[in-house]
């Protein structure tokens, strides 16, 4: 690996933060104080200042970064790695401001991917363009979905319509009334092989007999400035036969496809947020006394910090191998890699958020700085995009497997 920036990506690294430090973070303040009144008025999506902060990314040529090939920026993973770090530093903001916030993002990727031309005329360049958001509906509320074989949702042929029937829950993004398309994914074919019998299908949200049953919380927020997460129900929703994404029996191979992604640029951000944790604890130290001295001179703040610090490079480390594989031998050559950031990021990113958060005290807690929230986020992700245990045993049986093809006589004694 070659560990030092290009000349375009160095200069874009540059636009960007400075884009951060004039826009992005002396709008903190405002995007919650207007997410605070939206609350109280009971309304769902993004308050107004984020629009003028996407216009500016506009501007800027700060948009869409994530997206490689004709329809995005062009950038590999390895040169997206950075910008996205960059933005993890204000994940409530700066993600959406580019137009690279999941779950959109996924889905412009399978519609980019997976799309007729018709499909991404009327869903892929709208949401390209931050005219509409778009859900992706996979978890059910009422099997473990930790394994996506389980979906009960059925997408039924009828003539030249398909009929969906099914409850999801955790629906990202849906409680915004600007999400207009679901990728709704459920079984097509029960008696099939196991892993082709789910099928993906696009719901525009008006359709009848869909439904928002309610909004989800996460440790108790809501997060409706991303318009929440929902418990939607599909009650005989028919939709056009063309709205099959792919075809039939392509669902849990366009989930893995889009999953990948959306793992790595997790952690890309996430490392971002690391380090925005441990800033805000080594200033919080700093400036507090506790015992005769500052708390920067206590041992075990010490410690905290330098273990951060120690933590937050090895992640950066493996994150760019993850990155750097999946742009020179595809993202299934990067299995191990990817699964291996998706174990390691959020639980270290988790303790240290963690430890910042018992720096500030009382404070840390609080709706006065950001680490609560972002603990809550930080500690769903473990959850989200298959959790730890369903990674760590599909890692421990690939390592296996290297010994299993074995001649079991050798490497004894």
């Amino acid at each position: 690996m070659e560990f030092g920036w290009d000349t375009a990506t160095s200069e874009r690294i540059e636009r960007l933060e400075q884009f951060m430090t004039d826009h992005v973070l002396p709008a903190e303040p405002v995007f919650g104080e207007q997410v605070a009144n939206q609350a109280a008025a009971g309304i769902w999506g993004p308050p107004p200042v984020l629009a003028d902060l996407r216009s500016a990314a506009r501007a800027a040529g700060l948009w869409n970064l994530f997206l490689p090939g004709e329809h995005g920026a062009g950038l590999s993973n390895l040169e997206y790695a950075p910008l996205a770090e960059i933005t993890g530093r204000s994940p409530m903001i700066a993600p959406a401001a580019l137009n690279c916030a999941a779950p959109d993002t996924g889905n412009m990727e399978v519609l980019a991917e997976f799309g007729t031309a018709e499909q991404q005329r009327q869903w892929l360049d709208p949401l390209l363009d931050g005219r509409i958001r778009s859900a992706f509906a996979m978890t059910e509320p009422a099997v473990a979905s930790s394994d996506a074989t389980n979906v009960t949702t059925s997408i039924i042929r009828d003539g030249d319509e398909y009929v969906v029937n099914g409850r999801k829950w955790y629906i990202t993004g849906a409680m915004d009334p600007n999400c207009a398309i679901f990728i709704v994914m459920g079984k097509s074919d029960p008696s099939a092989p196991k892993h082709r019998q789910q099928s993906q299908i696009l719901v525009p949200r008006d359709t009848a007999g869909v439904r928002a049953v309610r909004g989800m919380q996460v440790f108790g927020f809501d997060d409706r400035d991303h318009g929440g997460h929902a418990e939607l129900e599909f009650v005989d929703v028919r939709v056009p036969a063309g709205n099959l994404v792919a075809s039939e029996g392509d669902g849990f191979a366009i989930a893995q496809a889009r999953l990948g992604p959306g793992r790595i640029h997790h952690c890309m951000r996430m490392i971002g947020l690391a380090e925005r944790a441990l800033e805000l604890m080594c200033r919080r130290v700093s400036d507090r006394v506790a015992f005769g001295r500052p708390l920067a001179e206590q041992g075990v703040i010490q410690d905290w910090i330098a273990e951060s610090r120690v933590r937050i490079e090895q992640l950066r480390l493996l994150v760019l191998k993850a990155a750097w594989l999946m742009d020179t031998v595809g993202n299934k050559g990067a299995h191990t890699e990817i699964q291996a950031i998706k174990i390691a990021v959020p639980q270290q990113v988790e303790w240290i958020v963690d430890k910042a958060i018992q720096a500030h005290g009382a404070a840390g807690v609080s709706q006065d700085t950001p680490l609560a929230h972002c603990f809550a986020g930080v500690r769903s992700l473990r959850l989200a995009d298959g959790p730890d245990e369903v990674h760590r045993r599909s890692l421990a049986q690939r390592e296996l497997r290297k010994y299993r093809t074995q001649d079991p006589s050798k490497g004894r004694a």
